[in-house]
């Protein structure tokens, strides 16, 4: 088991299992997982509500690219979009949630280039063929094949935006992350197993 002190980011296209492997993650090692967590916790940090950061959790924003300095936000000022405020709110709470664990796991919401700065991160990402993820799909949701592709690619694009606005990097892009694996070849639990190998060598 490690022994070691590490916060682990999970990215992952939708119907992939990202959320799963991050959950199993967190048991195995007994470890915090963030998840929506994050939306609540960054509600009491602000003077928003976590209704607020449910409606642009994730989601690509259609103003001018803002360019952040990490660890140097600036106050949030009226002129500020509301959608980047609560944006930038959350990017602090994962700043702060990660400072405050000396391990856990934290899902989405750009935390690999939040927590860019810090040197005990893991970057993941989880995907799985078009396939493999329509089929998980449709048995999580319970609904058909058609619905289940259009709202994988619907989701996928929504979190390729809301990334590539605030990070202006690639989502998907393996330079971004340690690990890209591919659940539909070894499950949720090898993604697991295959983490664990990794952080074990580092």
């Amino acid at each position: 088991m490690i022994m070691k002190d590490i916060i682990f980011t999970i990215g992952r296209s939708f119907g992939s299992g990202g959320k799963e492997v991050g959950e199993l993650l967190a048991q195995k090692l007994g470890v915090p997982f963030f998840d929506r967590e994050l939306l609540a916790e960054a509600a009491k940090e602000s003077e928003y509500t976590e209704k607020i950061f449910e409606t642009f959790d994730e989601q690509p924003v259609k103003s001018t690219l803002y360019s952040m300095a990490m660890g140097n936000f600036p106050m949030f000022g009226e002129s500020m979009p509301i959608s980047m405020q609560a944006n930038l709110a959350q990017m602090q709470t994962i700043q702060k949630v990660a400072s405050e664990n000396k391990s856990c796991v934290i899902v989405g919401r750009c935390s690999d280039f939040a927590l860019r700065e810090f040197d005990n991160v893991v970057n993941v990402f989880i995907t799985a063929d078009k396939q493999a993820r329509i089929k998980r799909i449709c048995e999580r949701a319970k609904v058909d094949e058609k619905t289940a592709a259009a709202e994988m690619k619907k989701i996928d694009k929504a979190r390729a935006s809301y990334y590539n606005y605030y990070t202006e990097n690639r989502w998907g892009d393996a330079r971004n992350y340690n690990l890209c694996l591919d659940s539909g070849l070894i499950g949720t639990k090898g993604c697991v197993n295959v983490i664990l190998a990794y952080a074990e060598l580092i």
